[in-house]
């Protein structure tokens, strides 16, 4: 197979957004997304946004996609990039086009300077996990993630 990845232009919402509800449906979480296709316009390509995408590509259509943003490491006192989301559609799964979307951050990471690449799998998604020790990425079993999202947040937030 043949893929090429462009950078995600405003035009791109409505196909973000599929990519988007096909991945929170494969990792159990469809009815979680609250995405608009306004919200990833906004959001992602709006004035003063700190996040990319990027659009892989099979034939001139489109077969993935991919979200970041530039996090911070104090001990190295360099940005590091910082993979939300990636998807591949199911029938170009198994032809490398994930790692295809993984290499091409890399490259971005360093062209500009970043220290560091960091993602978070589910510990239940073997395909991508396979592939992440493929390409050499270790997993950071030492570092417990923690969020506050929602009421949760907005109460902690209001408290005194």
């Amino acid at each position: 197979m043949s893929f090429t990845i462009r950078p995600a232009t405003p035009d791109d919402a409505a196909v973000i957004l599929g990519f988007i509800t096909e991945l929170a449906v494969y990792e159990k979480a469809g009815h979680e997304v609250e995405a608009t296709e306004e919200t990833i316009r906004t959001s992602i390509f709006g004035e003063g946004s700190v996040t990319e995408a990027a659009i892989l590509e099979h034939d001139g259509r489109p077969a993935g996609f991919a979200v970041w943003f530039y996090s911070y490491s104090t001990w190295q006192a360099k940005n590091g990039l910082y993979l939300e989301d990636l998807y591949v559609s199911p029938d170009c799964r198994g032809s490398g086009a994930g790692k295809l979307l993984l290499r091409h951050l890399a490259r971005l990471a360093v062209e500009k300077g970043c220290g560091r690449f960091e993602w978070s799998v589910l510990d239940w998604n073997e395909p991508a996990i396979r592939v992440y020790d493929a390409v050499g990425a270790e997993p950071q079993n030492e570092w417990i993630r923690y969020r506050l999202a929602g009421d949760k947040l907005k109460a902690f937030a209001s408290a005194e």
